[in-house]
């Protein structure tokens, strides 16, 4: 299944109207590149650095931005994962949902392993820590930024048959490892695809390091952004995945009666 990543800003969105402009011409230009998928960055529609302001511009999962998204995924015929606050109730949660092809839902993820005291300030981590759908065959399951750093919840992912786990994030300096080296590897540990679509550019008191990247379950990256905004498209291979999966034991020789302490709160000291 041919991927497309939009890693952006293109340009600092002023508005989710911007942000939605964009997202139509990325999405025409990852169809005519063949792709069935395009996958936004983390907090796409309305930008990250918001502060306070995040509920204000917060939208219901199914609000006026959602429903222009799955115009854009049918008339394109591209399924599209978007990133943004989602307004549930007088809670707010860092969200990704995934719409289909013909503008139909197939998955709504909150995240659930928010970083630093900006986003705990101002989201509620989600609960649901395993999200998935299918699309044209491939098993598709969701994350956001942080939580692909614990190999807890990209295991959880591998044991659930996940076969592409798509990660919309917001990642800023001085993290450059994490796509650079991390994603990678947790990639080939869990024998999968990793699409990891980042922001770029400074917003706010942060600077994005872009970097976005498909990682395959050999641990090869399939394509790499560099810096500044950029649309790429790469390929999901099955069998490639399957014959990966087989020579790679990490799956089959697990012990989990080994692993109750992982339950655990915190490590004793």
């Amino acid at each position: 299944m041919r991927t497309g990543l939009l890693q952006g800003p293109r340009g600092l969105p002023a508005s989710t109207r911007e942000s939605l402009a964009a997202l139509e011409q990325a999405a025409a230009e990852a169809a005519a590149r063949g792709a069935r998928l395009l996958v936004t960055d983390e907090m796409f529609l309305t930008g990250y650095a918001l502060g306070d302001a995040v509920a204000e511009v917060a939208e219901p999962a199914g609000g006026p931005a959602a429903r222009h998204i799955a115009g854009i995924a049918a008339r394109h015929a591209v399924a599209i994962v978007h990133g943004y606050p989602e307004l549930d109730g007088d809670r707010v949660h860092n969200a990704a949902r995934l719409t289909g092809p013909d503008g139909s839902v197939l998955a709504d993820y909150r995240k659930t392993h928010l970083f630093g005291d900006y986003e705990r300030s101002v989201f509620t981590p989600g609960d649901r820590p395993l999200v998935q759908a299918t699309l044209d065959g491939v098993r598709i399951g969701l994350l956001i930024c942080y939580d692909v750093e614990f190999p807890e919840a990209v295991r959880a992912h591998a044991l659930a048959g996940t076969e592409l786990l798509v990660v919309p994030t917001a990642l800023m300096r001085p993290y450059e490892f994490v796509p650079e080296t991390l994603l990678p590897v947790r990639a080939f540990e869990n024998g999968m695809y990793i699409a990891y679509v980042n922001r770029c550019g400074p917003e706010g008191d942060y600077d994005f390091v872009g970097g976005s990247c498909l990682a395959g379950p050999d641990g090869v990256v399939r394509a790499r952004a560099g810096a500044g905004p950029e649309l790429l498209v790469a390929d999901v291979d099955l069998d490639l995945l399957r014959t990966t999966r087989e020579q790679n034991p990490y799956l089959t020789d697990r012990r989990p009666e080994l692993y109750g302490s992982l339950a655990a709160r915190r490590t004793a000291r």
